[in-house]
């Protein structure tokens, strides 16, 4: 398969009600899994879970209206550059356009997201460690 069919089946089993998906083709094969609604419970180290607190999200469906930083491709956000590191940002935090708000994992590659302007963070709309799809909010800002 070719990167760009790969991305084109990513991006339809987001969008679909699809849970896991495999698929083989010669001596080519791919496995796609989303995260699970419940999930087992995971021992967590008291940095991480201070990292996953100060990140705390809020359901995006509660708010719909204002400005968001969105996510660039479909991939797992992470709101730290480590779970024994501080966020990128916090909340009430200024930031300055292209400053780096979090990281996205796609592919197993990292990718910094920057603000898109001067503004104020509001809101992180995602936990740490979600799976994303494209275009998703990850934080509500408003502009300076």
């Amino acid at each position: 398969m070719t990167n760009e069919e790969i991305f084109a089946l990513l991006d339809r089993f987001q969008a679909s009600g699809v849970h896991e998906l495999k698929i083989s083709r010669g001596d080519f094969s791919i496995e796609m899994a989303k995260a699970a609604a419940v999930a087992a419970p995971v021992a967590v180290s008291a940095a991480a879970a201070a990292v996953a607190t100060a990140a705390a999200p809020v359901p995006a469906q509660v708010e719909d209206e204002g400005l968001f930083i969105k996510a660039p491709m479909a991939g797992t956000f992470y709101p730290a550059p480590s779970p024994e590191d501080a966020p990128f940002v916090t909340f009430g935090q200024t930031v300055r356009a292209g400053e780096t708000v979090c990281l996205m994992e796609a592919m197993k590659m990292l990718s910094e997201v920057p603000a898109p302007c001067d503004c104020v963070i509001e809101r992180c709309m995602q936990e740490g460690g979600t799976l994303v799809g494209f275009d998703a909010p990850l934080f509500r800002y408003r502009m300076v």
